[in-house]
This record gives structure tokens, C-alpha cells and sequence, in this order.
């Protein structure tokens, strides 16, 4: 059985960041941003992500991480449980 992605609270969805490694939020001139190493993630201000942005922004981390994250994957970090694939 697929997992299906639903909207995403910002709140939810920093905290699933930090259990990835980025730092932050950050204040930016229109979007707070966090920080993963050398890059900077701009996180939009809305209270919640429909599942087009989020599917965007997924893929926008999974590529500054540098493994794609799946469905499953990123149901698992929103738990808070670190994927074994990201190794320290």
C-alpha cells in the first residue's frame, strides 16, 4: 500500500527538516529560510502546505541532501524517525 501525502503544517514540516540535519529557521527578506550545510532552503510563510508545494518542496530537499525522498520516507521523518540512508 502507497502513502499518500496530505497537506503539511509549517510548523510539521520545520521540524521534519530538523530531523534531517538543516538548522534554522532563519529570518530572510520575505521568507524565513534554513539552513542544510552550504545551501539555504527558503520556507514559504503560509500555515500550511497543500500537497503540490509540499511535493515541490520535498523534492527540492531530497535534491539538497542529495537522495530522493519517497512517500514513505518523508512520513516516517514528519514521525520524527531519522531514515537510515542519511547516515551522521
Amino acid at each position: 500500500m502507497s502513502v499518500r501525502l496530505g497537506p503539511c503544517k509549517r510548523d510539521d514540516f520545520i521540524r521534519a527538516l530538523r530531523v534531517l540535519g538543516f538548522q534554522g529557521p532563519a529570518s530572510g527578506r520575505r521568507h524565513e529560510f534554513m539552513q542544510y550545510r552550504d545551501y539555504s532552503l527558503s520556507i514559504p510563510s503560509y500555515e500550511e502546505y497543500g500537497v503540490d508545494k509540499l511535493k515541490e518542496m520535498i523534492c527540492e530537499v531530497g535534491n539538497l541532501i542529495g537522495h530522493p525522498i519517497s512517500n514513505q520516507d518523508w512520513a516516517n521523518i514528519k514521525r520524527g524517525n531519522k531514515p537510515s540512508w542519511l547516515g551522521d
